[in-house]
């Protein structure tokens, strides 16, 4: 079924992109989704999704819900967030999506700093978690929740029963689709992401932001007329949000969703998917996998795995014009057959396109997947700049950078090496935060990125460094460290503390303890006061405890989940903190290197 190409010089809402979508190929599966009851996966059309998009609009407009009005959501991938989006976004409401994992006290914030008027979540019993909190929750006129209850479908819902399900919410009513004539430059979603101060800045973003960074990025690479993205990032994050949810409503590929990152494995083999968009994390654990299994291999099988990661990455190479052709390519199609597509098979056997983003990819996972044959690009970006500001291309493509520019998207290298941006997909401003916007932009209209980076002489992007002191997680999550030490330090029990997790699946913390709070701490836990007693497994559970308390107010993703302590200060005599006294962060690293080691043991990179 041919995709029918959309015109975008006439689309400039993304409420008009799917309309437009639905006009050009009505029958084409849009989306599809595991069903738990017949355990099938069940497919929906453009023109059964236009329905259901009408019928939501029809039960918004009821809610007496204006243009501008904020409404949220709080849902795992579905087409349901879809259709939420959808339906919002044609009235001319302001969707504000939050992260599923989210800690129900950093949800009450968001909710109460939006504004919302509205949510859709998964259950009642996670709005009665979110209503417990300190937070003023006045605005919500309604709560709904996906699963269904046991109530009667009720056509008259009242304003006294805030919380319904979407069975009730949407009993009885149809309606045309609507998309109302909306200026592209005005707001249409607000991202709330971690800022500096530990509570998270909600990005606001246009119609012309997000839908110009989709149009750009999908003129970096070749469409299929049949593409089948499998998304499993959460729509919450901006990278899934425009790659793998507007990008796939461009070129008119369909949308699997993901049952959940354990059951990843089957989804891939059954939906086969020739487009995957994901964080390092999920890569490095693919390679750990392969890594564990090889140990078990024998030498033969073992050297026949190295050698076609080696023979790949050389026909890599050759292609990609960086080097010579080498007899030992004539080996490839029997390593292939043998080991790379035995490999690739269990990602689908059909991937054409595979993105990284969120956080550096190692070098080492790179070129073991690439040297299997799988096109992996890696990219970069924000979420204030809608995300993406560059990515290698399949055909131009060096692992180690973040590649090229997206098309319209200007770059340049400004003070201290810092990496900036300059396009229409940059943000309009933080909600309520204005400071925090012109720190953010510089006078003459640049996004600051905070990252250090360099250009090549042929235009590739490699970055080199943080300005900004913020750790990125293996899974995209970004958070501020020196603010959370700060947090943390204020516990009486605690002198001083790093934390880490740069790269790495979760946070870990090293701390030195006072010594006479640990002698009262100590004896509370029936230790001895010595350094050996840092060692049982009480101090380390009730660290976490004590430092989970000191991080009350920072998003619900900003958990330490392994700490190691130690007696011994940091001092300038020992060369770990500055005169000024400020921690030397890369050596107390190296100082306790087998304590951080063991932390994250198990856990490779």
């Amino acid at each position: 079924m041919d995709n029918t190409p959309i015109n975008t010089q006439h689309i400039n809402t993304l409420s008009g992109l799917f309309m437009e979508r639905v006009r050009l190929t009505p029958d084409k599966p849009a989306y599809r989704q595991f069903d738990p009851d017949s355990q099938n996966w069940i497919q929906y059309s453009w023109k059964q999704m236009s329905v259901e998009v009408g019928r939501w609009q029809t039960a918004f407009i009821k809610e007496g819900l204006q243009a501008g009005d904020r409404v949220s959501i709080m849902l795992r991938n579905c087409r349901e967030w879809v259709t939420f989006d959808q339906a919002a976004m044609g009235l001319g409401l302001v969707t504000v999506p939050l992260y599923g994992e989210d800690r129900a006290d950093n949800v009450a914030y968001i909710l109460n700093h939006s504004d919302a008027k509205f949510i859709l979540l998964q259950d009642a019993n996670l709005w009665e978690q979110i209503a417990s909190s300190n937070a003023d929750l006045s605005a919500i006129r309604r709560v709904v929740c996906l699963q269904s209850s046991d109530t009667k479908p009720d056509q008259h819902i009242s304003q006294k029963n805030l919380v319904t399900s979407l069975d009730n919410w949407l009993f009885g009513l149809t309606g045309e689709i609507q998309s109302i004539a909306a200026d592209p430059a005005s707001l249409t979603s607000i991202v709330y992401t971690s800022g500096t101060t530990g509570r998270s800045k909600g990005v606001m973003l246009s119609h012309k932001n997000i839908l110009g960074n989709a149009i750009a990025a999908s003129q970096c690479q070749a469409w299929g007329d049949n593409e089948v993205f499998l998304s499993f990032l959460p729509l919450s994050h901006m990278l899934e949000r425009t790659a793998g949810y507007y990008l796939a409503m461009l070129v008119g590929g369909e949308v699997a969703y993901a049952r959940s990152i354990p059951q990843l494995g089957e989804d891939l083999m059954s939906v086969r998917p020739t487009v995957l968009i994901s964080v390092p994390r999920i890569y490095e654990r693919v390679y750990c996998k392969i890594r564990d299994g090889l140990e078990t291999k024998s030498p033969v099988a073992q050297s026949l795995f190295k050698a076609a990661v080696n023979v790949g990455w050389t026909k890599f190479e050759f292609e990609q014009g960086r080097s010579s052709w080498h007899p030992k390519l004539l080996l490839w199609p029997i390593l292939k057959a043998l080991v790379a597509g035995k490999v690739l098979a269990k990602l689908g056997g059909r991937l054409q396109l595979a993105i990284c983003g969120g956080a550096p990819l190692s070098e080492q996972v790179a070129k073991l997947f690439i040297g299997l044959g799988l096109p992996l690009v890696q990219g970069y970006g924000l979420t204030e700049s809608s995300p993406v500001i560059a990515v290698n291309r399949v055909n131009d493509n060096i692992p180690h950078s973040i590649g090229l520019p997206l098309p319209g998207i200007k770059v340049r290298i400004a003070d201290k090496d810092e990496l900036q941006s300059f396009s229409d997909a940059t943000m309009l401003g933080y909600w309520k935060n204005e400071q925090a916007t012109r720190d953010t932009m510089t006078p003459d209209g640049w996004l600051k990125t905070g990252d250090k980076a360099r250009i090549d002489k042929i235009g590739h992007l490699y970055i080199t460094g943080r300005l900004k002191d913020i750790i990125v997680l293996a899974n995209g999550e970004k958070l501020p460290p020196s603010d959370m030490e700060l947090a943390i330090s204020l516990n009486p029990l605690i002198d001083q503390v790093i934390v880490i997790g740069e790269g790495m699946p979760y946070l870990s913390a090293l701390v030195v303890l006072n010594p006479e709070a640990w002698k009262v701490t100590a004896k509370s836990l029936g230790l001895s006061e010595d350094a050996s007693s840092l060692r049982n497994p009480k101090v380390e559970e009730f660290l976490l405890r004590t430092i989970g308390s000191q991080l009350h107010a920072f998003p619900g993703y900003a958990q330490i989940r392994r700490v190691s302590a130690t007696l011994e200060p940091w001092t300038i005599d020992n060369g770990l903190i500055t005169p000024t006294m400020k921690t030397k962060r890369e050596k107390v690293m190296s100082r306790y290197r087998a304590e951080i080691d063991c932390m994250y043991e198990g856990h490779c990179r």
